[in-house]
């Protein structure tokens, strides 16, 4: 079994076979390309250079034979010594001290013949005709002595063809098996390694799907696959932070539902016991549970709705001083019944595209926030100014203060810094997350920090009008 299983493990992926498919065919074809380009530089290029090497050599060998035939004054010599022809080339050509002379200087690839047509020299390969030969006039001074003939380069290059083809084919067989094994094992090494990533991510998003969201992928390097890494963590992260979020507001909106249901069914069941009388004070009593239902259920529709975005908001031009200067005068009894004073400092005349009635919940919202959890005798700041195309509005009331750590949770639904679920010290917890929404739905943003009073100060920005 472990056999079978470091078998799979190394057995190469798709992507692994198609990279080596590439490879080997990418070099087989740039070493099919190099092979074309040397043959065709062989038949173009060098065969000239072949030519004038072949020519500067005749050349040589004819300014030695001049000198030779003036010192003899006729061929003679040489037509009663013809084994003395292959030293002479070796000789006129510089090569009598190479062991392995040039092919392409031999003494059988020159003939030499005399002024009446007669050979001295007669060519090896026993072809006499003169249309296969080259010659040379050889003179001395005004006299022609003879004339110098000289195989071309092509047909010294035929004998030589077979011989060189076999080993250009050979070398080329040995190239490319060398770039198969070379392909082979960089394709083998990237398909391992493509492999093994490729199946971690595969197996990472199997359990993703099937609901494991605390699936992760090890983040190793900076390229484009731990990239894919990091951002797959995010999303498993991501989700799993949200699972956990809705199984949190499912508990908590239970827990808000079943406080208030509770009391009506407790002084229900006690009317009809007899135990309570069934008059005017305990059916208030009944009607203000009922009417904390009622909001109950309105803030969690306002927020299903701003999640949806589908949030009721008609956007208009209005100004934001008024608004929020009405809002904090009629809450004056509310300030001062919660022990809190007011300090307003509002800058007249700034504009803004918004909702009034929305606006006024939200006012309501940060009052009532602060005047829930504010110690009275308390203060309650508030201002408003334009900076830098903004309107800014700061809500800051004294102590208790909030944590910082705990600042970033403010909004979230249903959360309480003391994490108790007691109502006394507040409401149902959505205030704060109904404030958030219907900022984001005027396109500002709530900000929290600590106040200089000693308690929690809010920063609203919003986009001022433009002027026409």
């Amino acid at each position: 079994m472990a056999l079978l299983t470091a078998i799979r493990q190394w057995r190469p992926s798709r992507l692994g076979l198609k990279l080596f498919v590439i490879i080997l065919s990418v070099n087989v074809a740039i070493s099919a390309s190099m092979f074309l380009a040397v043959s065709y530089s062989i038949d173009r290029g060098f065969l000239d250079y072949l030519n004038q090497a072949q020519e500067r050599r005749a050349t040589l060998l004819a300014d030695g034979l001049v000198t030779r035939w003036e010192t003899q004054q006729s061929w003679g010599w040489l037509e009663q010594s013809p084994e003395r022809w292959p030293f002479i080339v070796r000789f006129e050509l510089g090569q009598e001290h190479s062991d392995r002379p040039s092919p392409l200087g031999e003494a059988r690839d020159f003939t030499l013949r005399a002024t009446d047509g007669r050979f001295v020299v007669p060519p090896k390969s026993g072809r006499e005709g003169s249309g296969s030969w080259h010659w040379l006039t050889l003179r001395s001074g005004d006299t022609d002595i003879g004339s110098l003939g000289f195989r071309p380069p092509r047909e010294m290059m035929e004998r030589m063809e077979s011989r060189f083809l076999e080993r250009q084919q050979r070398n080329l067989v040995l190239i490319v098996i060398s770039l198969c094994v070379a392909s082979l094992l960089l394709a083998g090494g990237l398909s391992w390694w493509l492999g093994r990533r490729t199946r971690a991510l595969a197996g990472a998003t199997l359990r993703l799907t099937e609901g494991d969201y605390r699936a992760r992928l090890p983040e190793r390097g900076r390229d484009e696959l731990s990239r894919l890494a990091r951002d797959f963590n995010v999303l498993a992260a991501t989700l799993e932070a949200s699972r956990d979020a809705r199984a949190r507001w499912v508990s908590d909106t239970a827990h808000e539902l079943r406080t208030p249901l509770a009391v009506l069914r407790g002084e229900i069941e006690a009317m009809q016991d007899g135990i309570r009388p069934l008059n005017q004070e305990n059916l208030s009593s009944l009607a203000q549970e009922v009417g904390q239902l009622e909001r109950l259920v309105a803030d969690l529709r306002l927020l299903s709705q701003s999640d949806a975005g589908a949030l009721d908001i008609q956007l208009a031009p209005m100004d934001l001083s008024d608004c929020l200067a009405c809002r904090l005068t009629d809450a004056d009894r509310w300030l001062v019944e919660s022990g809190l004073t007011l300090t307003e400092q509002i800058e007249t005349g700034i504009m803004i595209r918004g909702d009034a009635q929305r606006l006024r919940q939200l006012w309501n919202n940060l009052l009532d926030n602060s005047c829930a959890y504010t110690q009275p005798p308390g203060e309650l700041r508030v201002t408003l100014t334009a900076q830098q195309g903004m309107a800014v509005v700061t809500w800051e009331d004294s102590t208790p203060g909030v944590p910082e750590e705990e600042l970033v949770r403010l909004t979230e639904r249903l959360y309480r810094v003391e994490g108790s679920r007691s109502r006394a010290s507040g409401g149902s917890g959505l205030g704060l997350s109904i404030a958030s929404a219907l900022v984001n739905a005027h396109g500002a943003t709530l900000t929290p920090s600590i106040s200089t009073l000693g308690g929690l100060r809010w920063t609203l920005r919003f986009p001022l009008l433009a002027a026409d």
